[in-house]
Order: structure tokens, then C-alpha cells, then sequence
């Protein structure tokens, strides 16, 4: 099994999703050796498009790997811009998505994608302020990939708490 693990927190050794992203590849490789890659988005930051997108070195990575674990902390209601710039090589016309009869058909279906959010606040499915778990879900489905989310939500008033749950979440990957 290969694992690209892509972290995009700037917060360090503090990040919530960098301990979730460690404990989601521990759980889903079983123990097991599997070929884990990482890429830490905030260390070393993509710059953003210009022009035409083409292949790029991230789609290729992306491409050869079996599972995506993301960790996709909460900045400001979405996503962090690193992140949002590594998503931007992903999508390429013919490559991982094409316009049909139908419209947008994504080409990546074969991928196990995990995202691990964080947020200080509850942002739930539908409230007005969750535009970060919606978003990613798009992006992939846009792809043709179903994601697996685990979620930390309120960290900053429910603290241990939040991540306790996302733990029970993680347990439940391997299955």
C-alpha cells in the first residue's frame, strides 16, 4: 500500500490534524509496513497557478499513490491556502476530470482519499460557516472519489474532548 500523507497546518508540533494524520495512517497500514510519503504543504508551500494547468510533479505523486490522507485544518471557515494551491495541480482536464454529454465526469474513482479536519468552533454539515469539509467533498467528487472524512470540531472550547472524538472516528478506518 502506498500513502501520501499531506499535511498543510502551520501550527507545528500544536497542529491537530498532523497528530490525526499520524494516527490515520497508523491505523489503515494495520501496523504494517506500508510506503508512506509525506508532504507538508506548510514547511514547503506550493506557489500558486499561473496559467494553463498542466502535469506537475503533485498530480504525478497524487496519481501513484493508493490512499491520500489530507489534513485539512479550519483557517478562516475553509481550507488554508497552501492546501487550496496543492488542490489546483490536482485538477487537470483529461487527466482527472473531463466534460461529457452529461457534464464534469471525474477519471480518479481507484483512490481512498481520507481528510482529517480541525476547527475551534462546531461548524456542522450545513451551517453557514462549514465551507471546509463541503469544499473538499466537491473537489474530490468533482474527481470521481468518494472521501472519508474524521473530524475534530471545537477544538477551542471543547479542547481534549474534540480530538478524543476524532480518535473514535479513526478506529473505525481500518474496517
Amino acid at each position: 500500500m502506498k500513502i501520501l500523507k499531506v499535511d498543510s497546518s502551520v501550527n507545528g508540533a500544536d497542529s491537530v490534524t498532523r497528530k490525526l494524520t499520524r494516527d490515520i495512517v497508523e491505523e489503515i497500514s494495520g501496523g504494517a509496513s506500508a510506503n508512506v510519503t509525506t508532504r507538508d504543504l506548510a514547511q514547503n508551500p506550493l506557489p500558486h497557478i499561473e496559467g494553463r494547468p498542466e502535469m506537475n510533479d503533485e498530480l504525478s505523486e497524487f496519481l501513484d499513490h493508493d490512499v491520500i490522507v489530507i489534513g485539512a485544518p479550519t483557517y478562516n471557515f475553509t481550507v488554508p491556502s497552501q492546501l487550496k494551491a496543492w488542490f489546483d495541480r490536482l485538477a487537470l482536464a483529461g487527466v482527472t476530470f473531463r466534460y461529457g454529454e452529461k457534464g464534469p465526469e471525474g477519471l480518479v474513482g481507484d483512490k481512498r482519499v481520507i481528510v482529517a479536519i480541525a476547527s475551534g468552533g462546531h461548524y456542522e454539515d450545513g451551517s453557514a460557516f462549514e465551507h471546509n469539509k463541503s469544499y473538499v467533498k466537491a473537489f474530490f467528487n468533482f474527481l470521481g472519489i468518494e472521501p472519508e472524512f474524521v473530524a475534530a470540531r471545537g477544538v477551542a472550547t471543547d479542547g481534549d474532548d474534540a480530538i478524543e472524538r476524532a480518535e473514535e472516528e479513526i478506529d473505525r478506518l481500518a474496517a
